[in-house]
């Protein structure tokens, strides 16, 4: 067998165990605690890093290259998906075991599209290569658009998706147990909980348009482009929960994920220019720009927490005196 067919069965083998792992220990709804979401998101961490390795004992350095710069790509951009998450979560009033459910379901769904999109775009950009231009003027709009387009915002009587459900779909008024559809005297009846499904997959869905052309500007090799998005998803959902409670003290992370994804932007069109970046280099930017919009988040939580003790200490001197 070649490297590359070892490669592949030692993908499927790994991802398909782990996919069994994880449906057979979550086969009822439970609220996931930090110390579970801690433990997956180091399990599947680790698991990237591993096959990382492999690639590049079987595959060579720059293969190996490729995957983790894809890999932090794919998992940065991620992170964006987790406010909107959050926000679906809230404005549904989706307690936190069946949040647990939707997103594991959600996220099997992702993985199903997210493998047809990277097939399709790697076929298409090897025939059609003017296809890098519009590609790159697409990140360079969602870059745009995350930095300086404002919040997120869900009006479930807005979303087409919703409208869509509740005009044609039998449903419960509200959330009773942990099923999406249940059949009741000879009829199939959904519960909110299943729209909240068909919003997460929307979602997901206008994510992957964004995120499957960045990695793409890192390499056309349908492998690389796979694999490293798996395992991006993959710890999804635990990442979702672990940094759930916390997704406010990153004010300053979407704007490192947006100068990311303008940076991928340019790296598109310039392919096209005959002006390639070098791996290394794309894998530096990518790190550094997370680095910086992470610390300088917590320095600026920080010190908003340090002004705020003051504040109430200087209000409380009077009192005391």
């Amino acid at each position: 067998m070649t490297s590359s067919t070892i490669m592949w069965g030692s993908f499927i083998v790994l991802v398909g165990i782990m996919l069994a792992v994880d449906l057979g220990m979550n086969r009822k709804s439970h609220q996931v605690s930090f110390k579970e979401a801690l433990g997956w998101s180091l399990v599947w961490i680790c698991l990237a890093l591993v096959f990382n390795a492999g690639i590049y004992i079987m595959l060579g350095k720059q293969q190996a290259l490729e995957f983790l710069t894809g890999y932090l790509i794919e998992k940065s951009l991620s992170v964006d998906n987790l406010f909107v998450f959050i926000m679906i979560f809230t404005v549904f009033g989706v307690r936190g075991e069946l949040q647990a459910r939707v997103l594991k379901w959600g996220i099997l769904g992702a993985l199903i599209m997210r493998v047809l999109f990277i097939f399709v775009g790697a076929e298409l950009l090897e025939r059609f290569q003017w296809l890098f231009y519009i590609f790159g003027a697409v990140l360079l709009y969602t870059a745009w658009k995350m930095a300086f387009g404002g919040e997120h915002k869900m009006d479930p009587d807005n979303n087409l998706l919703v409208r869509l459900t509740r005009r044609f779909v039998p449903m419960t008024k509200q959330i009773r147990g942990d099923w999406f559809v249940t059949r009741r005297m000879g009829l199939w009846i959904a519960s909110p909980l299943f729209m909240v499904l068909l919003v997460v997959e929307g979602t997901d869905l206008v994510f992957a348009l964004d995120s499957i052309p960045a990695i793409f500007a890192i390499t056309l090799d349908p492998f690389i482009v796979l694999t490293s998005n798996v395992f991006a998803i993959m710890g999804l959902r635990a990442l979702y929960f672990l940094l759930a409670n916390v997704m406010g003290m990153f004010i300053y992370l979407k704007f490192g994920i947006s100068f990311i994804l303008a940076f991928v932007g340019v790296k598109m069109i310039l392919i096209m220019l005959g002006i390639h970046v070098p791996i290394a280099l794309s894998l530096a930017v990518i790190i550094l720009s997370l680095v910086v919009a992470i610390c300088v988040s917590l320095m600026v939580n920080r010190e908003a927490a340090s002004a705020k003790e003051c504040a109430v200490s200087s209000t409380a001197l009077p009192d005391e005196a």
